[in-house]
């Protein structure tokens, strides 16, 4: 708790932007609750977007029946929700959306493409359940506190289906882990 506090409180003496975008990199805003600047939301959300596509394709072509179904339904959902998310920042230069994957999910990425049958199934599984509690609040903490009304809008209305999704993936993985 104190190496957060002490993070917390260096990325605030760094200055307001700087220190947004490294309290949302290393997790200090979640822990704290506190809303991420929107180059950070729309940043966050287009990669977990893309992630979520790449990995669910992945997913309808290795995956088991249960793992099919609902990687197919998170290609349809994600790619409705990037499109939404360009639409919305398109007049928007101060917060560009990335065209690639950052280090981290790209790593996720290509541990899956190494997998095959169950194990690919349980960390296709593990690795929804997480993405989707990440992005609930993410989409929380900017629908509650984030500076662009039409993207707090879009954010509070798009916060549903990704708790049905968070709800979804939770099946799926106690399905595949046969619990």
């Amino acid at each position: 708790m104190k190496k957060i506090a002490l993070v917390a409180a260096l990325a605030l003496l760094a200055g307001p932007a700087f220190a947004q975008s490294v309290a949302e990199k290393t997790g200090v805003n979640s822990v704290l609750g506190l809303s991420p600047t929107t180059p950070d939301f729309v940043k966050e959300v287009a990669v977990s977007d893309m992630f979520e596509i790449e990995s669910s394709k992945l997913a309808a072509e290795k995956g088991d029946e249960a793992t099919k179904t609902f990687a197919t339904q998170m290609v349809t959902d994600h790619t409705k929700t990037s499109s939404e998310l360009k639409e919305a920042v398109a007049s928007d230069p101060k917060s560009p959306i990335p065209d690639a994957l950052d280090s981290s999910h790209r790593s996720k990425l290509d541990k899956l493409k190494g997998l095959s049958g169950a194990d690919f199934n349980k960390q296709y599984a593990d690795m929804q359940v997480s993405a989707h509690k990440d992005a609930v609040s993410l989409f929380q903490r900017y629908a509650k506190g984030g500076d662009s009304e039409k993207l707090k809008s879009w954010a509070s209305t798009t916060l549903t289906a990704l708790q049905h999704h968070l709800e979804m993936a939770q099946t799926l993985d106690k399905t595949v882990r046969g619990s």
